[in-house]
């Protein structure tokens, strides 16, 4: 009979490309379902919450200015990540939303075939939502989309892992960075995806996860000057509410709560909420009385 004692895992904070426990040295107790302590998390401070938007901020430049080819080359690296540690994501997701293995099995599946769902689009959405428009006048006429910027994500309550990678993966398919706040009950699944993000390719800062106390991260959140836009998913409808009302101070985009099917194939909707459409005059030349340019 082996007497060795379990390691026990401690979660920690993403911020940076770094696993910072939370400034304040608090935790609080995770369970599942049915009350069984799992972990103890890390319970996020605004401080924190600021640290993570100026680590988003400096990864902004860098990842914006990523050819869209080489950000779904990362996104898939992820995707591949996710498959080597399969089991583990199953063992979490099967705890943190109390479901049997095999159901735990299929949410995971589907989380890392949305990774490469989003990897597949980066170099496709430009195409889709821009080009040339006809206008009256000698002139080309171009649109393109771009980044936001930095987006606070609120990560769905119910759905710990299929959820938060369906709200995640558009925000950084389409260049811009993400501050993640994990689902409050079942932040576990969220805090190891951080590990998994930090041994890919995505360069620190481009995601930052959060866990803590949902109301107490998103309001520093929603009324901070830097973050551009916010994904309200994991809020009810009175912080929602609050949430808007703070945001609206610097024109933050915001993309309100709303029912979804996270097994459904996603549209295009999460990643043009999340895109802003320059348009770029450029003449062609003055029309001779031929008709002619040149």
């Amino acid at each position: 009979m082996s007497d060795r004692l379990t390691v026990f895992k401690t979660y920690k904070l993403y911020v940076g490309g770094k696993f910072p426990r939370s400034e304040s040295g608090r935790v609080y107790e995770v369970t599942d379902p049915k009350g069984k302590w799992l972990a103890n998390a890390p319970q996020s401070s605004r401080k924190d919450a600021r640290d993570a938007v100026v680590a988003a901020r400096k990864a902004f430049g860098g990842w914006a200015g990523a050819t869209a080819y080489n950000r779904g080359q990362v996104l898939y690296r992820v995707a591949e990540m996710l498959e080597g540690r399969r089991e583990q994501f199953v063992r979490e997701v099967a705890d943190a939303e109390g479901l049997f293995k095999s159901k735990a099995a299929a949410v995971v599946d589907a989380a890392i075939d949305r990774w490469v769902w989003y990897a597949g689009w980066t170099d496709k959405i430009a195409q889709v939502i821009g080009g040339a428009n006809p206008v009256a006048g000698p002139y080309f006429n171009l649109s393109s989309p771009e980044p936001t910027g930095v987006v606070a994500v609120l990560a769905p309550q119910e759905s710990s892992f299929l959820g938060l990678v369906s709200v995640v993966a558009p925000v950084i398919a389409t260049g811009n960075t993400a501050v993640v706040v994990a689902s409050e009950k079942a932040p576990l699944p969220a805090l190891s995806l951080g590990e998994v993000l930090a041994t890919s390719d995505v360069p620190g800062g481009v995601v930052n996860v959060l866990s803590g106390r949902t109301a107490e991260i998103a309001a520093p959140l929603a009324a901070h000057q830097d973050v551009n836009a916010i994904d309200l998913a994991g809020a009810d409808e009175v912080l929602a509410k609050e949430l808007e009302i703070a945001a609206a101070d610097n024109l933050k985009r915001v993309l309100r709560p709303q029912p979804v099917d996270h097994f459904a194939t996603p549209g295009t909707d999460r990643m043009t909420a999340f895109l802003e459409t320059k348009t770029v005059w450029h003449p062609t030349g003055s029309l001779g009385a031929s008709g002619s340019a040149y």
